[in-house]
């Protein structure tokens, strides 16, 4: 028995940021995202989960990797090996994309809450940004991260509905191995924006400079800043990155399927606000009283929980990449007092996003939008991560092998022809 505790003990302290980024992956704009595209093309995308895994895992473990050899983030990276127009145009690209995403979950936040508080839609947005640059600023991101992956943990709620519900299994299950496509523009601005929320700008920088948090925080660097790595290192980086990786698609693909039953099946095709979102989750409580109350205040507790996750993990990785670009101090795990630079890189990000609030846009349509454009931004980005990570000049011994490197380039190719093919349709009607 003792035994047995203390391997899982080293288990669940493989847990690190691969499993933070996979949670904060399910943010509003990734749940509004997926709920939107069961809604409207039922399982027909449901292949995209399979296909995007190894993906994802790819392109994470070589940030991850990337920020752990060289000790840097990856915009310090860029800045070092490249010239500075990749580099302004890597920073500038997460800085927008992060920005606009910030914006859209501060909506998605007080949308959500509407559903339980009679509360003015203004009065909410602005008390949740004060609320999370407050916890951001002063509070320990680990502690603040661990107490919301408890509230993340609602997420589960879509895992439950999926098997107490009746499925056609089998149309399921050729569902998520067959790819299904539709050449119109519908379909692939949704794919690009289920490509862009998987697959987005923000978790390269925040997965890259958490790993050098993490080697502070277990002192493997150097005096002279460049950190001290062994095989097992590099072996629980890989396995915590997976673990995070399967958890975000494992929540995916329950989204979309209970979208798709509970909503498509349903007659309903366009998720228009909050509430018709929180629809999809009706049959987990329908034989309790006020079913319909209960299915709002799951779905609103996940969308706070992963928004209240998500938003410093955007606005964290802008600063990061900002001040790395500019060698300003930078830091969760510093005080206020010696970064001001990446604070207030991160209480501009997080303010700017929520002016956006403010120019007439739906807040569930604005999630959707966003996941777009991350699907877009990503392209260039994956491009600069996949010459860095096989360069042997920077990564040494730890540069991609033959499978990672082809991964990552699929990934790139993936991703550019979803864009360039959403493009094409909408030019062509």
């Amino acid at each position: 028995m003792k035994k047995t505790f203390v391997k899982m003990e080293k288990f669940f302290k493989v847990f690190g940021p691969g499993v933070i980024t996979g949670a904060a992956d399910d943010d509003p704009s990734g749940i509004a995202t997926y709920t939107q595209t069961g809604a409207k093309f039922g399982y027909g995308q449901l292949w995209t989960v399979i296909a995007m895994l190894p993906l994802m895992t790819a392109i994470q473990e070589a940030c991850a990797r990337i920020g752990a050899v060289t000790g840097h983030g990856l915009a310090a990276v860029i800045k070092t090996n490249y010239s500075k127009k990749i580099l302004y145009s890597a920073v500038l690209l997460v800085l927008v994309a992060n920005t606009i995403n910030i914006g859209a979950d501060i909506g998605a936040l007080a949308a959500a809450a509407q559903l339980l508080i009679p509360i003015n839609f203004v009065i909410l947005a602005l008390g949740f940004t004060a609320l999370i640059l407050v916890l951001e600023i002063f509070a320990s991101y680990q502690v603040y991260s661990r107490v919301l992956m408890w509230l993340a943990s609602s997420l589960l709620a879509y895992p439950l509905t999926v098997f107490i519900i009746h499925q056609p299994w089998q149309t399921v299950i050729t569902a998520t191995v067959l790819p299904h496509v539709e050449f119109n523009f519908e379909f692939f601005f949704i794919i690009t924006g289920v490509l862009g929320t998987t697959i987005s700008p923000y978790m390269f920088f925040w997965q890259a400079s958490q790993e050098v948090e993490e080697e502070k925080a277990l002192r493997l660097t150097s005096r002279y800043g460049k950190p001290k790595l062994g095989k097992t290192f590099i072996r629980n980086l890989r396995l915590d990155n997976f673990l995070g990786m399967v958890f975000s698609e494992f929540a995916t693909w329950s989204m979309i399927v209970v979208a798709a039953t509970v909503l498509h099946q349903n007659g309903i095709t366009n998720v228009a606000s909050a509430a018709d979102a929180a629809k999809a989750l009706e049959p987990l409580v329908q034989t309790f009283p006020y079913s319909g109350f209960l299915a709002k205040l799951i779905f609103a507790v996940g969308i706070i929980g992963l928004g209240l996750l998500g938003i410093p993990v955007l606005a964290g990785s802008a600063a990061y990449a900002l001040t790395e670009a500019f060698n300003m101090k930078e830091g969760l795990n510093r005080k206020l007092k010696e970064a001001h630079g990446f604070y207030g890189v991160i209480t501009i990000a997080t303010l700017v996003g929520l002016v956006i609030n403010f120019v007439g846009i739906d807040p569930i349509k604005a999630l959707v939008f966003t996941a777009v454009f991350n699907g877009v931004a990503a392209v260039p980005l994956i491009f600069a991560i996949g010459r860095i990570a096989r360069n042997r000049k920077i990564m040494g011994d730890y540069r991609s092998g033959w499978l990672s490197n082809i991964v990552v380039w699929i990934t790139f190719l993936v991703m550019l022809a979803s864009a360039v093919a959403m493009f094409y349709t909408l030019a062509r009607g």
